[in-house]
């Protein structure tokens, strides 16, 4: 199974609370990316977050719509993102919406994972391709 790896830059953040109240904030979040490294493109991605009453805490799920080309090959799909964090241990990952693939990508499946390093982000996206 092939496996892309790189980095990326949040360029656009715009979260709305819309529940603030004690135990936990809610949140709706607009944000866009550019893509390095196996992926090169950009995203636009909609999540919910919820951030408990310690910061260090919290969880959000949203979806993701990348544009550009994977190891050369260009086309578009989203990605459906889950994460949990409790203090340091965290856990963010990807999954493509099956048959959300076009172009050269389309068929796309895979899985991968985010690691964000004191504000720098990099990723992995392990993935099949028909």
């Amino acid at each position: 199974m092939p496996r892309a790896e790189g980095t990326f830059d949040i360029e656009s953040w715009e979260p709305q609370t819309y529940d603030e109240r004690e135990g936990a904030t809610l949140s709706k979040v607009h944000f866009t990316k550019a893509f390095h490294g196996d992926l090169e493109g950009a995203s636009t991605t909609d999540i919910i977050t919820a951030v408990g009453q310690a910061e260090t805490s919290a969880a959000y799920a949203g979806f993701e719509r990348f544009t550009g080309t994977v190891h050369g090959r260009e086309g578009t799909f989203v990605l459906h993102h889950k994460a949990t964090s409790e203090g340091d241990d965290r856990s963010l990952s990807w999954t493509i919406l099956p048959d959300s693939g076009t172009g050269d990508l389309q068929g796309i499946t895979g899985t991968g994972h985010i690691v964000n390093d004191d504000g720098a982000h990099s990723y992995t996206l392990d993935y099949e391709l028909n």
